[in-house]
């Protein structure tokens, strides 16, 4: 695994100081004036316990004070510990991490067919990101795995995720017990006492935009909390369905949303990791459909950007996003102008990294290959110039002098591996060596390489006494749990 990205290019800001104090100040006013509505008993009582004014039963008016002192308490930065300390992660401030995509009601799978997932189809995903160096985490249900049934899946979902992978990963959040569940298993990974002091496992609470948080995210949110793990606050975003149909209204409306979870973490146990989040999207005003790769998103992944560094939080974006319904050029697009922002905006949790398509439909695994080698060259650029060879390479130009060529000079071949980045899935060879090879295009290379890389892994065992453990733990609460039907995703 690549360590932890630590960015050095400089951010793209297009906002002045100004202008960033002016989204703050609106922001402020929004949750003043107007209130965010969280639907939960438990999350009133708690807001009245520290201030704060509550409305109509359930609209919480938020004084800018109380949020500035609340959302001080957020750590900037922090350590994800993996089951595998070689693959622990320094996170926040300068430092990204790459995480795959999540919540697939369908994959398009080794025979790039397009089906229902099975819990098998889950681990392999699992394995891959387990596999490709760029991929700093397993996630959690990359695809739903269909053959369970719905209120088990958690569990199941949570031990591929620690089974296939030492890696970090994430914890599903569609309810409060779900939640809770996910935690305990964690406990009997790592210990409750290296919970209480070691982020081990990311949770996503998703806001209802606008202006509203409801029962299920919030039990979720509170159960991570009290266990001292990080939870992305994430206001889901469909630009100009529900939030006005202008890019820096959007982002003081996401801000506020994105403000009145931060600063409930902080309510439920202060100094809690918490991450800002959001899922961005803006809606065709042709079809109301979500679009992917537009400028808006851009230009508000970038605002967002300053705005998380303006509260000196760490946040979240998503990542290779598309809505095309094959990995074609519509979806290849989309997703680098999705990971150029993401990566010049300076995001930290950079989620969906891996397998989007379809908008976030299906997970593709021609697609989580190529996106995973994407990132990899994401990674090599926002690690800027490197400068530890250039005497070196210098001299060389003296060797060679005019008229010459550097292929074989001993400059070239000590640094040849690593002087420019070499994808393995794209074509560079002429036309004639392409036909020779079987005109293989892009999805065909990508499956071959996902099925030698499946065939080649081999897996982080467990340890014996804890992996019974957790067998135990799923068996035992299977058993409580009454068999449900339902389906909860997560963006």
């Amino acid at each position: 695994m690549l360590p932890a990205l630590k960015r050095q290019l400089p951010h793209v800001e297009p906002m002045s100081q100004e202008q960033v104090e002016q989204i703050d100040d609106a922001s402020m006013a929004i949750l003043e004036e107007v209130g965010v509505v969280f639907r939960d008993d438990q999350a009133i009582e708690d807001w009245k316990s520290v201030g704060a004014e509550v409305k109509d039963g359930d609209r919480v008016h938020l004084d800018r004070a109380l949020v500035r002192e609340l959302i001080q308490s957020i750590p900037a930065s922090f350590t994800y510990h993996a089951r595998n300390p070689d693959n622990n992660l320094p996170f926040g401030n300068d430092h990204s991490i790459f995480v795959p995509m999540t919540g697939a009601p369908y994959l398009r799978d080794l025979d790039d067919v397009r089906r229902g997932p099975t819990l098998e189809d889950l681990g392999n995903f699992h394995k891959l990101a387990h596999m490709l160096p760029a991929m700093h985490s397993s996630a959690h249900h990359i695809v739903e795995p269909m053959d369970h049934i719905v209120s088990h899946r958690h569990l199941r979902i949570t031990y591929s995720s620690m089974k296939y992978s030492d890696k970090s990963f994430m914890g599903m959040t569609t309810s409060g017990k779900n939640a809770e569940d996910v935690l305990d298993m964690c406990a009997i990974l790592f210990g409750e006492e290296f919970l209480e002091t070691h982020p081990v496992v990311t949770g996503n609470c998703n806001g209802n935009s606008p202006l509203v948080w409801d029962e299920t995210m919030l039990s979720a949110m509170r159960a991570f909390n009290k266990r001292n793990q990080p939870v992305l606050c994430s206001p889901f975003v469909l630009g100009g369905a529900n939030t006005p149909a202008s890019t820096a209204p959007a982002v003081a409306q996401l801000n506020a949303e994105a403000l009145s979870a931060l600063a409930y973490t902080q309510v439920v146990r202060k100094g809690c990791p918490a991450i800002y989040g959001h899922y961005l999207s803006t809606v065709s005003m042709a079809s109301g459909a979500p679009m992917a790769g537009t400028p808006e998103i851009s230009l508000m992944n970038f605002m967002i950007g300053q705005m998380a560094r303006f509260y000196d939080v760490p946040w979240r974006t998503s990542n290779t996003l598309g809505g095309s319904k094959t990995f074609d050029a519509q979806a290849g697009y989309e997703s680098a102008s999705t990971m150029m922002a993401a990566l010049l905006a300076g995001a930290n949790y950079i989620w969906h990294s891996a397998g989007w398509n379809e908008a976030g439909m299906h997970c593709s695994m021609a697609k989580f290959i190529v996106d995973a080698e994407q990132c990899a060259m994401g990674y090599r650029m926002a690690e800027g110039v490197r400068w530890d060879d250039f005497d070196e390479a210098l001299a060389a130009v003296r060797d060679i002098g005019p008229g010459g060529h550097y292929l074989g000079h001993a400059h070239t071949l000590a640094n040849f591996q690593d002087a420019f980045f070499m994808p393995k899935m794209f074509d560079n060879n002429g036309i004639e060596q392409w036909v020779a090879d079987g005109s293989k295009e892009i999805t065909e290379r990508a499956l071959t390489e996902a099925r030698a890389l499946l065939g080649a892994y081999e897996e982080p065992k467990l340890d014996v006494a804890v992996d019974e453990a957790l067998r135990d733990y799923i068996d035992r609460r299977e058993r409580e749990i009454p068999a449900v039907e339902a389906l909860n995703t997560e963006y």
